[in-house]
């Protein structure tokens, strides 16, 4: 009997080249599996031609290198505010006592500066700091109390002037850089950073005669301090979108600073600069109270502002409207609460008319009220 034959060796042979496959690929799993752990440990090898930019440096984040934004903004923006310091009398020594704040140079070629008027309010004299070298003589153009704004104008050459944006465009969350003078001129130009905390917050802060006004605001976390009222709130594209002015300084409280929008800043000082003061539109009605939701359900009556007063003889009553009445529309917007009105009688002057919609509440009956807005009396 033989045990080997032709075909037996051809089995053979077959046979040890599939074992020798087998071992081949058991030996490089095996050393694949040893040496990855290792490679994946090291630092891959730079491909040949990789920029050294794309690497930032050790250490440094990046928002804080050259890069960032706000570097560009300080230098950029940050020569276009001032230092406002206003002589508001004289104490018992005979010195005169100072209020300090800031303000931004929005028109260069003439010398131009919107400041707060609380800062200015009652002062005897003015002067505007660019730096600790530069010291201007500044006279006042126009004040309005009512929105705390005012307009200031020195006598410089080559003056830098900031650009301004639109506040319209602003979103909850936009990070934001506030520069002024916090304390005076020791701290000048100072920066910060935050976001938009809020739109359309309503604060109400005592006038310089001791009247309440209340202003529409942006608010922010940027660190705001005294000596900033009148500085500038800027976006990142380096446009001034607000008008820093009122931070609540409370104990526990952070964080919570307020701008005029800049978009309200700019009727404000149109009109300054027309013709040298400000009208405000007057409807005439007081005493109103939102009506949310909740108290239409609750109530049974329409969702918009309750009117609790009417001014004798004032545009809503020579129109018909009377204590009552709820506002729901106007111009054929709908209106949830006061600043939705204020938001559209802001834009129109003394002498133009709007279209109210109202809900007399007696017999429950809706109609239009055709009203010529008047004058803001001045007290």
């Amino acid at each position: 009997m033989r045990y080997f034959s032709w075909e037996n060796g051809k089995y053979l042979r077959i046979l040890g080249l599939f074992l020798l496959f087998f071992c081949g690929a058991a030996l490089g799993t095996g050393a694949a599996l040893v040496a990855a752990p290792r490679l994946y440990q090291r630092p891959l090898t730079p491909v040949p031609g990789t920029p050294a930019a794309l690497k930032p440096p050790a250490g440094q984040p990046v928002q804080f290198t050259d890069s960032s934004p706000v570097v560009t903004i300080a230098k950029q923006v940050g020569p276009t505010v001032v230092g406002v310091s206003a002589m508001t009398g004289r104490n018992f020594t005979g010195e005169g006592g100072i209020k300090q704040g800031s303000g931004v140079i929005f028109d260069g070629a003439n010398g131009y500066i919107v400041t707060n008027n609380h800062v200015i309010a009652d002062a005897e004299r003015i002067t505007v700091s660019l730096d600790h070298d530069q010291v201007y003589p500044a006279t006042v153009v126009g004040t309005d109390e009512r929105s705390d704004l005012a307009v200031l104008q020195i006598k410089g050459a080559n003056l830098p002037q900031a650009r301004l944006g639109d506040s319209s465009t602003v979103q909850v969350g936009e990070t934001v850089v506030a520069i002024g003078n916090p304390l005076g001129r020791a701290f000048a130009r100072s920066v910060t950073v935050g976001v938009i905390s809020a739109l359309n917050r309503e604060v109400t802060v005592p006038g310089p005669r001791g009247v309440e006004i209340t202003l529409r605001t942006l608010q922010t976390d940027a660190p705001i301090n005294p000596g900033n009222s009148g500085g500038a709130l800027v976006n990142l594209r380096g446009e001034v979108i607000g008008i820093n002015s009122v931070k609540i300084a409370a104990s526990g409280v952070e964080g919570m600073g307020f701008a005029i929008p800049i978009n309200d800043v700019r009727p404000i000082i149109d009109q300054i600069l027309t013709r040298g003061y400000v009208t405000h539109p007057f409807l005439g009605v007081y005493n109103l109270q939102d009506i949310t939701p909740e108290m239409a359900r609750w109530y049974n009556i329409p969702e918009g502002v309750y009117i609790g007063g009417v001014f004798n003889d004032g545009p809503a009553a020579r129109a018909g409207v009377k204590v009552g009445d709820v506002i729901v529309a106007v111009d054929n917007n709908r209106v949830a609460d006061y600043a939705d009105i204020q938001s559209i009688i802001n834009k129109k002057a003394p002498g133009d008319r709007v279209i109210l919609t109202v809900v007399r509440l007696a017999g429950k009956k809706q109609f239009d009220v055709a009203v010529t807005l008047g004058e803001m009396p001045s007290k």
